[in-house]
């Protein structure tokens, strides 16, 4: 540097200089900022593959979906009706109420150029059967209703891990600071098994928990202020409680639910512009209303979650999380067929097949699929035996059952893995919910060994120590 260069820092400058130097300076940090929000948007450094998805709905079945009368069709069940299960070991269910044999009493047809086989149960899912990719050999580690859908959402069957949602809102952050980077939407009918610990942040700053939106009435209650209370007064008060929250920061650095707080309250401002337009779901024309049944009453309910999904990922919520049937213990608002499979699981499949099935073909239809990852899930399936001598009904099944995915990086059309020849237990590439966590976070471009976070002395990550990525299913 020359000597001219250096005697100009030292000369003070004009009132212009420094406004202009100053703005430049806050410009500069405010590009920064937002550089860094759209690198985290991205996946930033967290990812470790390049990514085939950036964003997931995932549609959890409550109440254990059968998977011999829906996508796992099983003719050995017909041949052997009503007789005893042999040659399987000790047969243990739930209940300890192990019945005959039964056959479905539903029509499996071959569908699709890839031709795989599903009930007329669904035949709005059927017609969608060339972008599925079933798996037929998941397992589970329990039979439980409640831990069974926790390891289902979070990797554990115990309550207090973070679940899917929360850990690709820690890992790959938001695509839009105006809307939740994970929103659940509950069943209208009731909500799952364990509540809202199904949509927690766990051990992970509170912040990447889940928004449930309400599907009755107003969306997100308190959203703004009650009538008759005037603009000013409550921005006075809101500036008031912002003040006393930092304060309370300052003095106990480390609050993450304080920090979720503060940060809801930012968030929430900014929803009152966003949220009446993204959940605006009466501007969508009358073809893509009834596309997902909303025309029915039987339909609209979770037609409407179906809508809103495919509405919230257009505007950049990374993760939504749809619930279809309520707890444990009603069977008529879950696909727990204990007592009637037939009147059960008739009743579920029409509420859900229309309104799914539009999902999928909505999504296909305006590109989204392409880098969208559409996951179905239930905790298990039920038994190929009835519930009891002489029951109608199905029990609880965790050694085989059927999930599907569907859209971003992987092979459509196709059935990987096959339980037995009745259905009892996967026995070609049995899959984990681990392995099936784990090829989600691979799709997403994260080696889910390398998801981690450290609590309570261990490296905590959403697969445990398990876990490997189905390569079958990958394109």
């Amino acid at each position: 540097m020359d000597q001219a260069n250096v005697d100009d820092l030292d000369r003070p400058g004009s009132r212009r200089d420094f406004l202009r130097d100053a703005g430049t300076g806050l410009g500069a940090v405010a590009l920064s900022w937002m550089l860094g929000q759209d690198a985290r948007a991205e996946g930033g450094p967290t990812l470790h593959f390049p990514a085939k998805a950036r964003r997931v709905i995932q549609v959890f079945a409550c109440g254990g979906v059968s998977h011999v009368d829906t996508f796992d069709y099983k003719p050995d069940l017909a041949r052997h009706d009503g007789q005893e299960l042999t040659g399987k070991g000790k047969v243990e269910t739930f209940f300890g109420r192990p019945g005959r044999l039964m056959k479905t009493p539903f029509r499996f047809r071959r569908y699709g150029a890839s031709g795989q086989w599903v009930s007329d149960l669904l035949p709005n899912l059927a017609g969608c059967v060339d972008d599925l990719t079933i798996i037929r050999s998941m397992v589970a580690k329990s039979s439980n209703h409640t831990p069974a859908t926790f390891q289902m959402n979070t990797g554990f069957t115990m309550n207090g891990f973070p679940c899917l949602g929360a850990w690709l809102s820690y890992g790959l952050g938001s695509e839009n600071q105006d809307l939740p980077t994970f929103v659940v939407l509950p069943d209208p009918r009731g909500l799952p098994a364990g509540g809202a610990i199904n949509w927690t942040s766990g051990f992970l700053p509170a912040t990447h928990q889940g928004v449930a939106f309400r599907t009755v009435g107003e969306p997100v209650i308190d959203l703004f202020p009650p009538e008759g209370v005037p603009r000013g007064r409550g921005r006075r008060g809101l500036a008031v409680l912002e003040a006393m929250n930092r304060e309370y920061l300052e003095e106990n650095p480390g609050d993450s639910s304080l920090v979720a707080r503060i940060r809801s309250y930012e968030l929430a401002a900014r929803m009152q512009a966003s949220i009446p337009e993204a959940v605006g779901i009466d501007s969508e024309p009358p073809a893509i209303r009834s596309m997902y049944g909303l025309d029915r009453p039987e339909t609209a309910g979770f037609g409407r979650n179906c809508l809103l999904a495919r509405r919230l990922l257009e505007r950049g919520v990374r993760f939504v999380q749809l619930f279809h049937g309520g707890a444990f213990g009603s069977p008529r608002i879950n696909w727990d067929a204990h007592e009637n499979l037939v009147d059960n699981h008739t009743k579920q499949a029409v509420s859900m097949d229309r309104p799914l099935a539009g999902l999928i073909r909505d999504l296909k239809q305006r590109g989204l699929l392409d880098d969208t990852l559409l996951l179905w899930t239930t905790e298990f399936g039920r038994t190929p035996f009835t519930e009891g001598i002489g029951g109608k009904g199905r029990d609880h099944h965790q050694l085989a059952f059927t999930c599907w995915m569907a859209g971003a990086g992987l092979k459509p059309g196709l059935a990987y893995g096959s339980s037995d020849e009745v259905g009892y237990r996967a026995v070609e590439h049995p899959t984990t919910v681990y392995d099936f966590h784990a090829t989600v976070l691979r799709l997403l471009g994260i080696d889910h060994k390398r998801l981690t976070y450290y609590h309570n002395g261990i490296r905590r990550r959403l697969t445990d120590v398990h876990g490997e990525v189905i390569p079958g299913i990958l394109a």
